[in-house]
């Protein structure tokens, strides 16, 4: 008795920190203390977790030590080596960790149950442990294959040994297109239907493993074609919503093995994940329903037939010479450089010049929500220096430079039509800067496959190349004026 006592004791506090993290994540200044609070608070659930399962005999002190050992190694390892740049792809990742876990639980507990013949006798009990296991199933193996789908089109596919490089000198082992023909909608919805199926055939039919693993293998080609159609632009939503799912999975998963923290770890999770995806939505003017089931980004491209003639750091440079204000806009091009350091050092050299600096901040800018503000809270840029989109457009007529740095669908004027893939999603305000300064590769378009008027108009200067390297001539070119 004392010890139930203990581990819900234990239970609650985490629940207590994981809330209290959830609270300070919400501004920027706060979130590195929220981050720790949530990891206390996991660190506690498992420690009480383990604890429980050692003084009831499931498990040994060998495979606790062994467990928590080679998590905390691959833990720090992934913390350390991954690039802040791939972190989108590394939260994906994380994602399908957690549905995977969550979904091999709940098959364990089934495959159990049928064993040792511990099945409910029909009823209430059996009809809500089966169902809470074939939804913690579905939700789970959905969530893993999707999220690795998910980080393979981040990465632009997956790398392995012995095979041919690519133009960027990576090895390359397969890639993800967005693939989203009209049936594949009709074929993603039989699925679902043959999943929620086979869950009331395991009701009617408890000990039969076939159904378990017809739904496994189902649930795991629903995650596939789930995210195949989506495309680039859509990424920040889908990451958010496969973080939901991961929660959402948890909670069912909490259900099936009575363990409070999952059902409330898991029911935040799961809620403020998907706010999180509505917010992303509301910031693209698109619907849930339009970014899963209507292919944006990654299609049929369109044809650039214009040419602009690029200017020279020297140029820019001298444009910059005198200014009263600058506004850097980010985008995925400045994560994929790694050019956040560089952007940080010219905000620094026009500040010295009493140039008033700030970042206007797109909601899905990059590949996951926040994405930008990550990378430049790397580079120590001052969190109130970081304006969101709707504040710093309000500034963006009495600027003298903008400065877009690997943003292409976020700013393109296109939008405001109200046609289009972009066809009436918010964007920031360049176009009505005095300057334009843009840095991109080419004139190619973005994922939204939209030609970009802002290239071409006469008050915008191409600096074409690749964005750390831009911005360090340039950099140069302002210390030598």
């Amino acid at each position: 008795m004392v010890d139930s006592v203990l581990w819900d004791i234990g239970y609650l506090v985490s629940a207590a920190l994981f809330i209290i993290g959830i609270k300070r994540l919400s501004s920027p200044r706060t979130a590195p203390q929220g981050n720790r609070f949530g990891a206390y608070g996991m660190l506690l659930a498992v420690l009480v977790t383990m604890a429980k399962m050692y003084s009831e005999g499931i498990i040994g002190l060998e495979l606790i030590v062994g467990g928590l050992v080679i998590g905390g190694i691959i833990g720090s390892l992934m913390a350390t080596k991954v690039e802040m740049t791939e972190m989108p792809e590394l939260v994906a990742l994380f994602n399908g960790f957690g549905g995977g876990a969550s979904a091999l639980v709940g098959l364990s507990e089934v495959l159990k149950k049928i064993q040792n013949n511990e099945i409910p006798d029909p009823g209430i009990e059996l009809y809500a442990t089966w169902v809470a296991i074939g939804l913690s199933a579905l939700v789970g193996w959905v969530t893993l294959t999707g999220s690795l789908m998910a980080m393979g089109k981040l990465r632009g596919g997956f790398y392995i040994p012995f095979t041919k490089k690519d133009e960027r000198g990576r090895k390359r082992w397969v890639s993800f297109p967005t693939w989203g023909p009209p049936w594949l909608n009709i074929v993603k919805g039989l699925i679902l239907i043959s999943c929620f199926s086979l869950i009331f055939f395991t009701i009617d039919d408890p000990t039969n493993k076939d159904y378990v693993y017809s739904l496994v293998a189902l649930s795991c080609l629903l995650g596939v074609l789930f995210v195949i159609p989506i495309g680039g632009a859509d990424m920040p939503v889908v990451v958010s919503l496969l973080n939901s799912m991961s929660g959402i999975a948890a909670a069912f998963t909490g259900f099936v093995i009575g363990n409070n923290v999952l059902i409330i770890a898991g029911s935040m999770v799961g809620a403020a994940g998907l706010i999180l995806t509505f917010i992303m939505c509301k910031a693209m003017n698109r619907t849930l329903t339009a970014v899963l089931f209507m292919s944006f980004g990654g299609g049929g491209k369109e044809a650039v037939t214009r040419t602009k003639v690029g200017s020279d750091p020297e140029e820019v440079a001298m444009v910059c010479d005198g200014i009263s204000k600058c506004v850097v806009i980010p985008g995925y091009g400045m994560a994929v450089s790694q050019a956040q350091h560089a952007v940080k050092e010219f905000a620094d050299l026009l500040e010295a010049q009493g140039v008033e600096v700030s970042y206007g901040i797109h909601p899905v800018a990059g590949r996951m929500p926040g994405h930008m503000n990550v990378l430049l809270a790397e580079a120590s840029v001052p969190y109130e220096k970081l304006i969101e989109m709707d504040d710093i457009n309000s500034e963006l007529p009495e600027t003298d430079v903008a400065l877009v740095i690997g943003a292409n669908d976020t700013v393109n004027p296109v939008a405001r039509t109200g046609e289009g893939p972009l066809g009436g999603m918010p964007i920031i305000d360049a176009d009505k800067a005095r300057v334009v300064v843009i840095i991109k590769r080419s004139l190619s378009v973005g994922y939204a496959g939209v030609d970009n008027d802002l290239f071409f108009e006469n008050k915008t200067m191409m600096l074409f190349g690749d964005g750390k390297k831009m911005m360090n001539e340039l950099n140069s070119a302002i210390k030598e004026l």
